[in-house]
């Protein structure tokens, strides 16, 4: 099997900067797409932004041109730069893998992780 493990989450004062890291355990050969997500408390879980493994990106209004997300396809790696944060990008923040290849020749399909907590307060 394969999971998702996130890190770098944390408290931030607003107009700082974070970095996430998300990279799947298990026995991976490679992985598609993968993204970003985030719940706030009391909303439902929004999409924050995609990268293909050929590094194509797409990101929501909201954190465009503040958020960059990046990958590492040797280390199947995803990361999400976060600057210039606003309180209101307090949440959890939840790494996905649309498709996991594995070493056994099966693949998991739709991979998220245990999510990671931002808080931007000050």
């Amino acid at each position: 099997q394969a999971q998702l493990v996130e890190s770098g989450g944390g408290l931030v004062q607003p107009g700082g900067s974070l970095s996430l890291s998300c990279e799947p355990s298990g026995s991976i050969v490679r992985t598609n797409a993968m993204g970003w997500y985030r719940q706030a408390p009391g909303k439902e879980r929004e999409w924050v932004a995609t990268i293909t493994r050929g590094g194509n990106t797409n990101y929501a209004d909201s954190v465009k041109g503040r958020f960059t997300i990046s990958r590492d396809n040797a280390k199947n790696t995803v990361y999400l730069q976060m600057n210039s944060l606003r309180p209101e990008d307090t949440a959890v923040y939840y790494c996905n893998a649309d498709k996991i290849f594995l070493d056994s020749g099966s693949f998991v399909i739709d991979c998220w992780g245990q999510g990671t907590q931002v808080t931007v307060s000050s």
